[in-house]
């Protein structure tokens, strides 16, 4: 629209009353009437596409295609280990941290957006240094207090000079390296429609069914990869740990609490238990999930009024509990299996 209005203003000022006769740029006005329709084509096209995207079922499943996309991204960057290795153990590398490590601090508060592991890699291996990071993208740091911690002693001044080219922090989260954003996100807009000034069960349930979605993906790909090493083999980078358990955790307990004597929420999370299930690969997964079924069942018995809303709870649980059993018994490959709910 700029573009086009300062192309008119251009032509108009060519237009000239000269000695030899009037001069008209007719390429020029044909070209700016060509602009003039191809924005209001524009328009339309962006008014469509606004009142498209605004809609929450829009918003959702994009939070979701995002949180997907990071997913990927994870999997990938966690791939590619390292055969070699060499030197101290994690466990005894962890050790001498403890004893004697430095710790570094932050040099800017804010939300940590971005860890380049690969640079720090190379960084602590310049010192020939170990770096234990206290933090994973998507945690809040505060200026001054401890960010990392170096063993030898003696490369801490190193490491810290050239920390920053490393770590990335801002004003806000992002979802790069930092998966619990886009579930975050999903929750609160869950939470907010089964509040009791707009109670949107609609959109709440949506919201589970994505949550369930990025969940399956997760329990199918989760390798986290917390040992970075150096071409030699050298453990260089222990990276803050991050739990499966804490991944469903943050899915389901709003959420849970949020919905509270409202059974069709219930059921739908029971459901999204079942199909997380089908991607469980070992039995801390497995624990992880069944411990929140067991949850949403205590919720409903204390909170729903109406014995046939708590059979209905009673039902989905026995079928996701029956799904638990069947996930044991299967080889733990990862591939996803027909649970029957």
């Amino acid at each position: 629209f700029v573009a086009t209005f300062v192309y008119a203003v251009l032509s108009l000022g060519s237009i000239s009353h000269g000695s030899r006769g009037d001069f008209v740029p007719h390429l020029s006005i044909t070209v700016a009437l060509l602009l003039v329709l191809t924005s209001l084509g524009v328009l339309i096209f962006f008014i469509h596409h606004v009142a498209k995207s605004i809609q929450l079922p829009e918003v959702i499943a994009s939070i979701a295609n995002e949180l997907a996309v990071a997913i990927d991204a994870e999997a990938i960057t966690s791939g590619g280990l390292s055969a070699l290795e060499a030197g101290p153990s994690p466990a005894e590398l962890r050790r001498r941290l403890d004893e004697s490590g430095t710790t570094i601090p932050a040099p800017h508060s804010g939300y940590l957006q971005f860890v380049a592991y690969d640079v720090l890699v190379g960084i602590a291996a310049e010192s020939e240094a170990v770096v234990r990071l206290l933090y994973r993208p998507g945690h809040f740091v505060v200026e001054g207090l401890p960010l990392a911690t170096v063993w030898p002693a003696q490369a801490a001044d190193a490491v810290t000079h050239n920390l920053e080219k490393a770590h990335f922090t801002g004003p806000h989260r992002t979802l790069t390296q930092d998966l619990a954003f886009a579930i975050d996100q999903l929750v609160e807009i869950a939470i907010r429609a089964l509040s009791p000034a707009v109670n949107d069960t609609f959109t709440a349930i949506t919201c589970v069914d994505w949550l369930s979605d990025g969940l399956c993906k997760i329990t199918a790909n989760w390798n986290p990869r917390l040992v970075q090493r150096d071409r030699l083999g050298y453990v260089r980078i222990i990276a803050a740990d991050v739990r499966y358990e804490r991944f469903v955790e943050r899915s389901f307990d709003k959420i849970r609490q949020a919905s509270r004597g409202m059974p069709a929420i219930m059921i739908r999370q029971l459901d999204a238990l079942a199909k997380i299930l089908a991607y469980a690969t070992n039995d801390a997964q497995r624990t992880a999930l069944v411990e929140q079924a067991d949850m949403i069942l205590r919720s409903s018995e204390d909170s729903v009024p109406e014995d046939s809303d708590r059979r209905d709870v009673r039902r989905r649980y026995v079928l996701m509990t029956a799904a638990a059993g069947s996930s044991r018994a299967a080889t733990g490959d990862g591939v996803p299996r027909n649970n029957g709910a």
